[in-house]
């Protein structure tokens, strides 16, 4: 089975309204193949909204919750026209005097579902965001798929669960402020991609949103594991560096099972394996 995925690499930057927002959305949305089985937009892809606010801090981007009922509404309208899937980036969102980072899936019926993030990033504690519990493998389009957001993609944990669970693509929805962590990111979500065999699509928010957060710095691309099934880099389609744009590239899912059964590297099988020694080690890897 083939899977056609359009990454849509959003270059945030202050507007004045919701529609000057909904403009830059249409834009990347009109230049995304009516074919494409999933389209991704980046982590926090609302955040430019924050200059709609007269004070620009750390402490209002909570503020950003305001647009949530207009944030789900646009996607939800896309995604029921386009008759596509639609991973939504994600938004900062109020639930009963807490503060999520949360990413939404939208349904070709513009119907959705929802993941927090579980791992804030250290610098995003100080917005005082709460983590997520769960950790879900969605049935939404022609195969299963986890959400991992940005700092998600950095702990080995989230995406051995989510694959084990049926995950056939990880999407990640990012936010890296640094080169450093967009390759931080990158080469984490390539290494989640070998190591469990599966796609791993990453897309980054790009940009200058302006106080108090720094500028964007990202490549989206779509990985898959590097082996005789694929390119050698593992290199599906990448877009060019902090460039408002889409990517769209095709993976075969049934090449995902045959290199498991017979790939050079049978990683995901293989971390099973020495179940016997790894146990051994039990108390101390979560623990010290």
């Amino acid at each position: 089975m083939k899977v056609q995925i359009t990454a849509c690499q959003f270059r945030v930057e202050k507007v004045a309204s919701f529609n000057e927002f909904q403009k830059q959305v249409e834009d990347l949305i009109n230049q995304v193949p009516e074919n494409s089985d999933y389209i991704i937009f980046p982590e926090l892809l609302t955040i430019g909204l924050l200059a709609t606010f007269p004070d620009q801090n750390a402490s209002s981007l909570i503020k950003i919750d305001e647009y949530t009922t207009q944030y789900k509404e646009l996607f939800s309208s896309i995604s029921r026209k386009r008759k596509q899937v639609i991973i939504a980036g994600s938004h900062l969102e109020c639930r009963e005097d807490e503060y999520f980072n949360i990413a939404y899936i939208f349904d070709k019926d513009g119907s959705y579902v929802e993941h927090k993030k579980t791992h804030i990033f250290p610098a995003e504690a100080n917005w005082q965001t709460s983590e997520g519990n769960t950790l879900e493998v969605y049935s939404i389009g022609p195969v299963k798929i986890g959400i991992a957001v940005c700092y998600e993609a950095e702990i080995p944990e989230i995406s051995r669960i989510l694959s084990v669970n049926g995950a056939d693509i990880i999407f990640c929805p990012s936010y890296t402020f640094t080169e450093a962590g967009f390759w931080r990111v990158r080469h984490c979500a390539h290494a989640r991609a070998i190591e469990n065999q599966v796609y791993f699509v990453h897309c980054p928010t790009v940009g200058e949103p302006g106080d108090p957060l720094p500028n964007g710095y990202g490549r989206a691309s779509i990985l898959s594991p590097c082996d005789k099934a694929w390119l050698a880099n593992g290199v599906v389609a990448e877009a060019e560096v902090n460039k408002h744009t889409v990517i769209t590239g095709t993976v075969d899912i049934d090449e995902l099972y045959e290199n498991r059964k017979s790939g050079a590297a049978t990683t995901f099988k293989d971390r099973k394996r020495r179940k016997d020694v790894y146990t051994k080690y039990e108390p101390y890897m979560l623990l010290k």
